[in-house]
């Protein structure tokens, strides 16, 4: 289930998902590349699900350049529902930071940062940004809200 809500720091795009059998380790708690996933499938249903279902063009283009996370409880396989929530934290020409928070109401999990960068595929370059995309990227930018 993906939806919008306002929170501080501005409009966060919300994905819901349930932890899978196989996410679970040796240690019976999420493994912490699993999490990576769950940034992806977020990702995914911001630039390309939620826009189709919306009747707008998904965005595409887009390449992850780096990733940071930060672990900071274990999640349990008996933790539901969790939730990553996405938002943008920094514009640039041809890049953007995305924010995230896997999290229940209760607890965060983990933090993370994903940079990403428009990318001409054919050219096999980095290109800047369409007006588009700027707009699309500004819906989750607080200091674009206003």
């Amino acid at each position: 289930m993906q939806r919008e809500i306002s929170a501080d720091a501005g409009v966060r795009h919300v994905y819901e998902f349930h932890i899978r059998f196989g996410d679970i380790d040796s240690q019976g708690h999420v493994n912490n590349v699993k999490f990576l996933g769950y940034l992806e499938d977020a990702r995914l249903e911001m630039f390309h699900g939620d826009p189709v279902r919306k009747g707008e063009e998904p965005v595409r283009g887009m390449v992850v350049a780096r990733h940071e996370i930060d672990y900071l409880r274990p999640l349990l396989p008996s933790v539901y529902p969790v939730r990553v929530e996405s938002w943008v934290t920094e514009v640039r020409a041809a890049s953007f930071k995305l924010a995230y928070e896997v999290r229940d109401d209760e607890h965060v999990y983990a933090r993370a940062v994903s940079v990403m960068v428009a990318f001409d595929v054919e050219a096999g370059r980095v290109r800047r940004f369409t007006p588009r995309e700027r707009e699309f990227i500004s819906r989750y930018h607080p200091a674009d809200l206003g």
